[in-house]
């Protein structure tokens, strides 16, 4: 299978071209807070070219698809949509949160994967992994405080944009952690990776804010109708 993934809902613009029979053929990754929209379509075309694939030699394209920036999100999904629109190509959606535990769900046995991305003012977006990348703690919105204590009553591996918040709130009879990544953002090469194992669904990905948006209309200052 050959799969384009692209990866904008964090602080990274990223694009990566899977061949499951030779790996990862090609793939780039920018680090940026802002700029993805007007990063993202010349990045890809770099990776195709870079691939020596055109998009009809594509199976799927998967994206991420929050949590994360809404802007960021609303990136990613539209370039993977228009793209799988103007060729036909499946488009499959990918859980940021996923995507952090993945590399160590693969090589994990028994511990818990706590992912953690930071959502400002002292919350996080938070989701516990289990063995066999069964999930204990479903996707949600969070304190930082719930995430701690998910991390203390366990040996874990800490992982995401906030993972290191969680492990300076642990206390000192808490168990410690297995390990702490505190990456910005997801490897595009998992994204790729678990995009080529996703099912496909019948409807194209939709984002996953797992919050309201911070800008809200002004509803108060509208002028009536007439």
């Amino acid at each position: 299978m050959r799969v384009l993934a692209i990866d904008t809902a964090l602080a990274a613009c990223a694009a990566a071209v899977l061949d499951t029979d030779r790996g990862i053929v090609a793939s780039e990754s920018l680090p940026m807070v802002r700029g993805h929209a007007e990063t993202l379509i010349p990045l890809i075309a770099r990776v195709m070219k870079q691939s020596d694939m055109t998009f009809r030699d594509l199976d799927r394209i998967a994206v991420t698809t929050g949590p994360g920036s809404f802007t960021g999100v609303r990136v990613g999904l539209a370039a993977a949509r228009g793209f799988g629109v103007a060729t036909g190509v499946a488009v499959v959606g990918v859980s940021t949160l996923s995507v952090y535990a993945a590399p160590f769900l693969a090589g994990n046995g028994k511990s818990p994967v706590v992912a953690a991305i930071d959502a400002r003012h002292g919350h996080v977006f938070l989701q516990v992994f289990g063995p066999g990348g069964h999930t204990l703690v479903s996707p949600r919105l969070a304190h930082l405080s719930e995430a701690v204590r998910a991390a203390s009553e366990a040996p874990a591996y800490l992982v995401g944009s906030a993972a290191r918040a969680v492990a300076d709130g642990l206390t000192r009879d808490a168990a410690r952690p297995r390990a702490v990544d505190p990456h910005e953002a997801p490897d595009i090469v998992w994204v790729a990776q678990i995009g080529a194992v996703t099912p496909q669904a019948q409807s194209a990905p939709q984002p996953q804010y797992l919050r309201a948006p911070d800008a809200q209309p002004q509803n108060a200052a509208q002028l009536p109708r007439r």
